[in-house]
């Protein structure tokens, strides 16, 4: 393994937590921005150090953990999270040669994969909480998490026959001439939808609805523990973001400026579109959550698989 590589693996784990970090900040500005009221604007510069004076204040909470508490998988679950979100950046191409893993072909498994372990972390933390609350938040996570992976899948399955790949960097490379959006534009609906559900975000914060269930799975959580999935949550948000641009938004490709800026330009565009979902959308009920998926992204879905591999059986037929 040589010296850059090790460089960047060590640099990674910290530059992608500095930037979820950064996003609270980016965050609580636009919101204040599109809901006319003022956003952090006290600590710092424009109140660019209100994520530092967070970040501070939660390292020196107490470490707490309930004597009621399964202390072992308490303890353990945030871990979990956090290193599922991580672990699926190692795959994701910033540019044709920038990247940790280097071009693995079966990358886009590899983040479904880590995606799914990230369920066994709201569902520990809700289960060794030994609270009716964070249960019922873990459940919720696991259901809603779970059913939405389903239709994430399926959504990406239009991408994988047109470019015969899992390999990320052989999704973008099929996209030199257009964009997956335009011909996967149902599926790239269907993606948005469930990434939203994945992240927990809303209008999809179900999990840890606080006028239901407190804060849901990690309601026991205080200090660094909790901050972990906080974090975690953001770190989601950048991820999801970096994979419509890979899948869908023609990854690095476009003209005239570097590859990478161009990745960090439309990754920094879907993550601004997240959190203005935030500010104006409401929160759904749950059933009607689970019957967006089930009944609606579901048949979605598959229409596009079987759309998509029709038309290309038309084509090499021709």
């Amino acid at each position: 393994m040589t010296y850059p590589v090790i460089l960047t693996i060590v640099l990674m784990p910290v530059v992608l937590l500095g930037l979820a970090t950064v996003l609270t900040w980016v965050e609580r500005r636009l919101l204040g921005l599109w809901q006319d009221r003022h956003g952090p604007d006290r600590v710092g510069p424009g109140g660019m150090l209100q994520a530092v004076a967070d970040g501070t204040k939660i390292l020196f909470k107490q470490d707490w953990v309930p004597p009621f508490a399964d202390r072992g998988v308490f303890v353990a679950a945030p871990a979990i999270g956090m290193m599922a979100v991580l672990l699926s950046f190692a795959v994701i191409p910033v540019t044709a040669h920038a990247g940790i893993a280097g071009d693995m072909n079966v990358g886009l498994l590899f983040i479904l994969g880590m995606m799914g372990v990230g369920v066994y972390a709201v569902v520990l933390a809700g289960w060794s909480s030994n609270s009716k609350y964070a249960l019922l938040g873990g459940m919720r996570a696991a259901a809603q998490m779970i059913s939405y992976e389903v239709f994430m899948g399926l959504s990406l399955l239009g991408v994988v026959m047109m470019t015969g790949s899992f390999s990320l960097r052989d999704i973008v490379a099929a996209q030199a001439g257009l964009w997956f959006i335009v011909p996967q534009c149902l599926g790239f609906g269907v993606f948005m939808l469930a990434g939203i559900a994945e992240t927990h975000r809303l209008p999809f914060d179900l999990p840890e609805g606080e006028n239901e269930l407190g804060a849901g799975f990690h309601t026991e959580y205080s200090g660094m523990k909790f901050g972990m999935f906080f974090i975690a949550e953001y770190a989601g948000i950048v991820l999801v973001s970096c994979l419509v641009t890979t899948l869908y938004l023609g990854g690095w490709r476009g003209p005239w400026l570097p590859a990478g800026v161009w990745f960090a330009l439309k990754t920094c565009g879907v993550v601004v579109f997240f959190i203005l979902l935030r500010a104006s959308l409401p929160r759904p009920r749950y059933d009607q959550l689970m019957a967006l998926g089930w009944k609606v992204l579901l048949p979605l879905s598959l229409f596009n698989v079987m759309a998509t591999g029709t038309i290309l059986m038309l084509r090499a037929s021709l």
